[in-house]
């Protein structure tokens, strides 16, 4: 006799359902996970706020708020301020970003206004933007950013007049030295800012022309700076044998630009000290008009020539000896400007009225 077939099993259905199964367990444990890096996050940050008011800094974020599931950490505050013996400032809203897969990488979006107090300084600023961006390593940082355009502000304080001031943009960008950071704790750093206008500086100048200034430095010891007073974090980092290596000092204010590259760093009064290697272009006019308003137009005038034949001898005698022309053949060589005992002196003869106060 013939058999009958063996009846087929029915096809499982849960195969079809097999991938949203995965795919719903993946966004429940990355949801958790999420939740888990926010927790630790605030608490680190309150952790943080207590050790700061220990050491007698307090920071205050009004309102604030941790957000950017399911990829990012935001870090808001409605205004952040900060308070400590010598100094406070406030700022306007502040957002801290950072990716998950990423926290070693930040992003800072700042708003104004800005206001901050240091003894009997005060300066109040604003901004169109204000963007900050940091590399993290695990033995300190790869690079450091700020960008800000459209910045005004007025400093009171400072003088017998507030100082007004503004600039179309401004970056400083800093990173560890190369081969000298784990040593010397150094940092290369470098600013940019276009288009400054100081309205009381161009009064005395003469020149109402926007300035443009580059400033390439490494500073040394910069490890040696915290976030204590300005008084105490400066005589640490003199003490631990800080300076500033300036590679380049660019001005450019219309005709008239400097160039400057050099040391500086602190003396035991706490005062600038150091020297200065110096080329100018368009000085003679400056240097007419300053002496001018000492002693009379016809001698300012007849100062500014004599010290634009120097210049141009100086010049000519580094071309006869064989030195080669820098890049810019407008830029002629003057006497290195000193800093010494709280004096300012070019080549060998002082700066009359000049006298470089303590910084702290």
């Amino acid at each position: 006799m013939a058999q009958s077939p063996t009846p087929t099993r029915p096809l499982s259905r849960k195969g079809l359902f097999l991938p949203y199964i995965l795919l719903a367990t993946l966004v429940i444990a990355w949801s958790l996970g999420w939740f888990y890096i926010r927790h630790r996050a605030a608490s680190e940050m309150d952790g943080w706020i207590a050790q700061e008011a220990a050491a007698g800094r307090t920071w205050t974020c009004t309102d604030r708020s941790i957000t950017g599931y399911p990829f990012r950490i935001e870090l808001r505050c409605a205004s952040l301020a900060f308070s400590r013996s010598d100094s406070r400032f406030t700022l306007g809203p502040v957002t801290a970003v950072t990716q998950v897969y990423q926290p070693r990488q930040g992003i800072l979006e700042v708003g104004g206004p800005f206001h901050v107090e240091q003894g009997d300084l005060t300066a109040d600023a604003t901004w169109t933007s204000l963007e900050g961006s940091f590399h993290g390593a695990s033995d300190g940082f790869v690079r450091a950013s700020v960008v800000a355009n459209g910045a005004k502000g007025v400093v009171r304080g400072a003088g017998p007049e507030p100082i007004a001031f503004d600039t179309q943009h401004l970056e400083l960008h800093a990173r560890p030295t190369p081969g000298r950071f784990e040593s010397e704790g150094s940092i290369d750093t470098s600013l940019r800012a276009n288009r400054i206008r100081l309205p009381l500086v161009d009064a005395a100048l003469g020149n109402a022309d926007p300035a443009d200034l580059a400033l390439d430095a490494t500073v040394s010891r910069a490890t040696a700076l915290g976030t204590g007073t300005v008084a105490k974090e400066l005589e640490d980092w003199r003490q631990a044998g800080g300076g500033l290596d300036i590679a380049l000092l660019s001005l450019a204010k219309g005709e008239r630009r400097l160039q400057a590259k050099g040391r500086l760093d602190l003396d035991a009064a706490h005062r600038l000290q150091g020297q200065l290697d110096l080329r100018a272009a368009g000085v003679e006019a400056l240097v007419g008009q300053v002496m001018g308003q000492r002693f009379g137009a016809e001698k300012g005038a007849l100062i500014g020539s004599l010290v634009g034949q120097l210049l141009g001898r100086r010049s000519q005698a580094s071309a006869e000896a064989g030195v080669a022309a820098p890049a810019d053949d407008a830029l002629k060589p003057l006497p290195p400007l000193r800093l010494a005992e709280g004096r300012l002196m070019l080549g060998p003869f002082p700066i009359p009225n000049v006298q470089l106060p303590p910084l702290y």
